[in-house]
């Protein structure tokens, strides 16, 4: 089965995380968070947010950026305003990672720099400044399963009979 992986770098707002939390749970995608966080990981509104998913969630904390690429190895890509390449252009690997910024200030632009080939954007009219974070990795996710296929995943329903 292939291997996704989300990675939010220092979240501030617990609704967004646990928006993206439910993404992950209801795709089977890895969450990766990373140190600093504007909340505490108990706080009602991450709870609520990601509903009764939990249980289904693959979720690892980091004390900090240099202790999540310590930890972790693949590629990554690192979703930006500051992006030079559209998203849905990359090709990702199996073990892909995600990276996005926080709410108020996005990924730091010394690891941007480092790293121009792998900063995505996801476009947008030039009057707005950002999506929403928990849009965005809705956005990046589902591009990246798509192109796999949408591995593991129930792709099709079913109407009631009534």
């Amino acid at each position: 089965m292939a291997s996704l992986n989300i990675v939010m770098v220092e979240p501030e707002i617990p609704q967004n995380t646990g928006n993206v939390a439910r993404t992950c749970a209801a795709t089977g995608i890895r969450l990766h968070l990373v140190e600093p966080m504007g909340f505490a990981i108990d706080d009602k509104k991450l709870k609520r947010a990601g509903l009764d998913y939990w249980h289904l969630l693959d979720i690892t904390y980091y004390k900090n950026l240099d202790d999540f690429f310590e930890r972790t190895s693949g590629t990554y890509f690192y979703f930006t305003t500051k992006g030079g390449h559209v998203y849905s252009n990359a090709e990702y690997p199996d073990g892909a990672y995600l990276l996005f910024g926080k709410e108020t200030a996005g990924l730091p632009e010394s690891l941007l720099r480092q790293h121009p080939d792998y900063c995505v954007r996801i476009p947008m009219i030039s009057e707005a400044r950002s999506l929403n974070l928990s849009n965005a990795v809705a956005i990046g996710a589902y591009e990246v399963l798509r192109q796999w296929g949408f591995p593991s995943l129930q792709n099709f329903g079913k109407l009631s009979t009534d």
